[in-house]
């Protein structure tokens, strides 16, 4: 899944380290993760085989600033559900159908460069109620051949970082192959990377010389 989106962004000038399962703390270290300042997350079967102590790594990473990616059904990754809390539920159904995918914020960055709408021939279907807050913006909406609708393109602010969840991505059907995909992805991405850097604070109980523990009327 991971290589077409890591080569499309190589192409367009952003640089890309890939991170799976497999490798020790599923290669998201403490190096790697000082270093990344978006990171894209795609999950399936797997979402319980990631430790918590990374979810926890990552949580705080996005909390401080960190840009956080959110690819088709890792809306039920360990992460995304900590940054909604809520059980980030939804109606699904396999069936190969057209989705077609709505511009409903066409001045958002994300959707720059896209058309009114774009299709995919073949997805798996999600439906609407999606058990998420109400996202901070929402930039697409998609409609499938079922007649179901689904809230497919969800901003989020958590902390000092950005979080975006967008829904195309089914394994078994070539998305992350389709330029509208693609861009979209990218736009997410340079939407998501931080604009004043990351928050590196070694003590994040203070901040500007306030201690965050001293009771309110020391800091009127």
């Amino acid at each position: 899944m991971h290589a077409p989106i890591a080569k499309y962004l190589e192409a367009e000038g952003i640089p890309v380290r890939i991170a799976i399962l497999d490798e020790p703390e599923h290669g998201l270290t403490e190096e790697v993760l000082s270093q990344t300042d978006v990171l894209t997350w795609w999950g399936h079967r797997f979402h319980g085989d990631v430790d918590d102590a990374i979810v926890e790594r990552v949580h705080q990473r996005v909390l401080d600033g960190m840009g956080l990616i959110v690819l088709h059904s890792s809306h039920f990754s360990k992460i995304f559900k900590r940054l909604m809390g809520t059980f980030c539920g939804l109606y699904v159904r396999n069936a190969a159908e057209k989705e077609r995918v709505w511009v409903v914020n066409p001045a958002h960055p994300i959707a720059a460069g896209l058309g009114d709408y774009f299709e995919i021939p073949q997805e798996e279907m999600y439906g609407e109620p999606f058990d998420v807050p109400p996202p901070d913006a929402l930039v697409f909406v998609s409609w499938f051949a079922g007649g179901e609708v689904f809230r497919s393109g969800c901003c989020y602010h958590r902390g000092h970082g950005k979080v975006f969840y967008f829904r195309p991505g089914h394994e078994t059907y070539p998305v992350y192959h389709q330029p509208e995909v693609l861009q979209v992805i990218k736009n997410a991405v340079l939407w998501a990377a931080p604009s004043d850097g990351i928050d590196q604070r070694p003590d994040r109980t203070t901040s500007k010389g306030i201690n965050r523990s001293e009771p309110l009327e020391a800091l009127s």
